[in-house]
């Protein structure tokens, strides 16, 4: 009898598999079938999507979700299907920097920071994104509070305290409008939670980009997650770059480290071998249904790193190219499209200056591509990226995106030299058309392609 239990045990562990040779059937315990570590349901809406930050405070000369509101129309002719509003409530006063204040300085999650507008006026906002088939996400700060936030008083408990017992901000940087929440009380995470899922019912909101997530502890975000997806479907962005976010509480984490090697690439301190780490890593590291954010700004960037053009010189449009063509989910930060050549003032009023430029045109056409490029989607639904090697290995990227039905096989020349290059790989050849002119082009085992400085070329099948 125990031989029988032990066997049918045994047997409930066991699948049968084709063996590498074919014809044999192989039984292999099911503790060796591989399992998807990306257990969270993306939202379908994201396959394709491009996202778009807004920083209400500088968006319009009144600063308000009514401005964003009128000029959704516009977004979405830029190809935008996800609107990022940064931090959305009452400013704390109590140390505060400059005249206005960081807005990751909340004072109270529940509210809504008067100098946009009320409650109303977002719900506002947000139905009329939703009309347009847009979606979007809020700017949720969960590491730390400012000063003086509503629960400061009510729950001086909840708090992180320093070695003398009092109040700190987030240890090791220059945050001092800002207090840490304390992650090892259960009642912090029960009330953050809990005010999350307020906004998700109350304005009908699509999702989060969360603040410096890797400071809060994973397993708060995944409940988080689980709870809010019980609401709705949401789409979640950390502020991190970490695989471990993946698993059960983000669709997407930040590109941070694909943003720094094209930085460094196009000012010359490093050649296309940094972007190679880069991707070897996303391949061989991450797993395929997770997303990531590639972006060539942002609000940290633009207001301290410098400005597009500050960043990538004359390798802007390649960055942006590869930032939309490559693998990731692409942001363009407001202004961007406006071709806006100066730093933004954080904790001051310093509205964007906006109007018609070449960058706003080279999004547009590029977000279009995309969207409907099936081998250019993200994560699950999108084709990994193959690299083509070419002949000027250290200064041109060349890739292929391929899939059942689509192809795209991108040329882009990260240096101040003009090149010619020609393929080694069988993945090159074909008919394509190409992305700039629409013109026809075929591609063979010997073409020879020219490539002006910091030029770069798109062709489509």
């Amino acid at each position: 009898m125990r031989k029988l239990l032990l066997l049918s045990r045994l047997l409930g562990m066991i699948v049968t598999t084709p063996c590498l040779g074919g014809d044999i059937a192989a039984d292999v315990p099911a503790r060796y079938q591989p399992t998807d570590y990306v257990q969270l349901e993306h939202p379908d809406w994201c396959k394709n999507a491009a996202i778009y930050q807004v920083n209400v405070r500088q968006f319009s000369e009144e600063g308000s979700f009514a401005a964003v509101e009128r000029e959704l129309p516009r977004i979405k002719r830029l190809g935008a299907t996800i609107v990022w509003l940064m931090p959305i409530h009452e400013i704390g006063v109590k140390n505060r920097k400059g005249t206005l204040g960081s807005p990751y300085s909340v004072k109270d999650y529940y509210s809504v920071n008067p100098e946009f507008g009320d409650l109303e006026d977002l719900k506002s906002l947000v139905g009329r994104a939703h009309e347009l088939d847009m979606h979007v996400i809020l700017d949720w700060v969960a590491n730390h509070t400012a000063w003086d936030n509503v629960l400061v008083e009510e729950h001086p408990d909840w708090y992180d305290r320093d070695h003398d017992g009092n109040f700190r901000p987030t240890p090791w940087w220059d945050w001092s409008d800002i207090i840490d929440l304390d992650y090892d009380n259960p009642e912090v995470r029960e009330y953050m939670t809990q005010a999350m899922k307020y906004w998700v019912e109350e304005a009908d909101v699509d999702g989060f980009r969360c603040d410096v997530a890797g400071f809060v502890p994973v397993d708060f975000w995944n409940n988080v997650r689980a709870e809010l997806d019980a609401v709705k479907p949401v789409f979640m962005l950390a502020e991190w770059e970490s695989r471990d976010l993946h698993a059960r509480a983000f669709d997407m984490t930040y590109a941070w480290s694909w943003n720094e090697a094209v930085h460094e690439i196009c000012q010359g301190d490093a050649d296309l071998n940094k972007l190679f780490v880069y991707y070897s890593w996303n391949e061989s590291a991450w797993p395929k249904d997770s997303i990531r954010m590639t972006h060539t700004s942002n609000h940290d960037q633009n207001a301290w790193e410098g400005t597009m053009y500050e960043r990538f010189g004359d390798g802007l449009k390649n960055a942006i190219v590869l930032s939309v063509v490559g693998e990731g989910l692409p942001l363009v930060y407001n202004g961007q499209e406006a071709g806006n050549e100066r730093r933004l003032a954080f904790f001051e009023k310093d509205p964007i200056t906006w109007r018609e430029d070449p960058v706003g045109e080279l999004f547009r056409d590029l977000i279009a591509l995309m969207q409907e490029n099936t081998a250019l989607w993200h994560g699950k639904w999108g084709a990994t990226m193959i690299s083509v090697p070419n002949t000027a290995p250290a200064e041109v990227l060349s890739f292929v995106r391929q899939n059942d039905r689509d192809k795209v096989f991108a040329v882009l020349n990260f240096s101040a030299q003009p090149q010619e290059v020609s393929f080694t790989s069988t993945l090159a050849p074909g008919a394509y058309r190409d992305f700039n002119s629409g013109e026809a082009v075929v591609i063979e085992a010997d073409t020879v392609l020219p490539l002006e400085s910091w030029g770069y070329r798109v062709f489509v099948k």
